[in-house]
């Protein structure tokens, strides 16, 4: 899937309701292998999650013993369906809500060869759904029986 240079990465939000239970999911392939991270919030919106998704993603980067020498060498490419986030990191759309998530992602991002790429969700796309999958049932799990 990957090259030892280059990093794929797969993010989604959910929100049941918005606002409401939330959560996100990122899907990173690197050296071959394919990692999963998630999380979920209680209120919260989809846009939030959708950003969550890449921040998660962002901070293993970071925190990951491997490529800690090596980041600024890979080529991250960033997979996500919201074309708000997207269009915002591509062509500098102006920021209006959600700042303080915007400050980590500029924060993580900084000095890194990202390429964020747009794909159109529930879609043929197999990784895009799959990242979409693990969001809902993050938001899911914050949701009780009598809820559905």
């Amino acid at each position: 899937m990957t090259s030892e240079n280059k990093i794929e990465i797969y993010t989604d939000g959910s929100c049941l309701g918005n606002p409401g239970p939330g959560g996100w999911g990122a899907i990173i392939f690197h050296n071959n292998e394919k990692i999963i991270l998630s999380g979920n919030d209680k209120a919260t919106t989809n846009n939030r999650m959708e950003m969550m998704g890449m921040i998660g993603a962002l901070q293993w980067l970071h925190e990951n013993p491997q490529l800690k020498d090596h980041l600024q060498n890979q080529k991250i490419i960033f997979y996500s369906d919201s074309n708000l986030l997207i269009q915002t990191l591509n062509q500098g759309w102006k920021r209006k809500a959600n700042l303080d998530l915007w400050a980590k992602i500029d924060k993580h991002r900084a000095w890194l060869d990202i390429n964020w790429t747009w794909v159109k969700a529930h879609a043929k796309n197999k990784f895009n759904n799959e990242v979409d999958v693990i969001a809902v049932s993050e938001s899911r799990k914050l949701v009780s029986d009598k809820d559905i």
